[in-house]
């Protein structure tokens, strides 16, 4: 499988987010006229919708890292009331406006990731104000996942199997850590045919679900989307899981 990038590798992912975020222009780039209002795979989103929440997505994470920079902390949103009107108000703009702000984002956030110097990527942020705190250091693969999902989700034929390897497993490993099984519900393990890795979710005895599929698919599914027909449990019926 090659080299496994650390989650905190910020030149790898720095490295990720400059090609997903040039795929993801090129497909923005070829949507037109009604195509914007066309539903995403996102329950009662629009591509126009999906398109803010990555321009805006992007201006927050950048804000955080250059906050921390200057040593004056910002929160990624200020509340989720504001980061949902947000994105309601940018995806009703001009499609140009909406093209720019993506462009934009993407590019000050790479930036933003590049000028923090060394020595303050061991701070936290928050996501919302007054919220939990994050690690700054999980912010350059925050983006690159929301890059890449969002990529699939504005349904233009990008899918999870153009995701890089290391991506896959990496979002395996995140999604897996997000998963907490009803303490009613037994515990599964997670078997991908193409690579050499094993997740457990939850508590897993002998009997336990083995779910197996290409990695990237896993990933996909793990985040609460529907699955692909490449996907499938000994047990036949998929255990349940959270969104992401």
């Amino acid at each position: 499988m090659g080299h496994m990038a650390d989650p905190t590798d910020t030149d790898h992912h720095l490295a990720h987010l400059v090609e997903a975020g040039q795929r993801l222009v090129r497909s923005v780039d070829g949507l037109s006229g009604d195509d914007w209002g066309a539903p995403s795979l996102l329950p009662g989103w629009t591509r126009a919708h999906v398109v803010a929440h990555l321009a805006l997505n992007g201006e927050g994470l950048g804000g955080v890292l250059r906050g921390e920079a200057e040593q004056s902390p910002a929160p990624m949103y200020e509340s989720q009331e504001a980061r949902d009107g947000d994105i309601e108000d940018l995806a009703g703009a001009d499609h140009a406006e909406l093209r720019e702000r993506l462009l934009a984002g993407t590019v000050s956030f790479a930036e933003a990731v590049q000028a923090l110097p060394p020595d303050r990527w061991e701070g936290r942020f928050e996501r919302t104000r007054g919220g939990p705190t994050l690690p700054l250091r999980a912010a350059p693969l925050m983006r690159v996942r929301e890059i890449e999902i969002h990529h699939v989700d504005l349904d233009v034929g990008y899918n999870p199997d153009a995701w890089p390897p290391g991506f896959a497993e990496e979002l395996v490993d995140g999604m897996v850590k997000r998963q907490q099984p009803d303490s009613r519900d037994q515990g599964f393990v997670v078997r991908p045919l193409d690579a050499d890795r094993t997740w457990e979710v939850g508590p897993v005895g002998d009997d336990a679900p083995v779910v197996t599929g290409p990695v990237a698919h896993l990933g996909w599914w793990l985040t609460g989307r529907t699955p692909s027909e490449q996907v499938s449990s000994s047990r036949g019926q998929l255990p349940q899981v959270g969104g992401w």
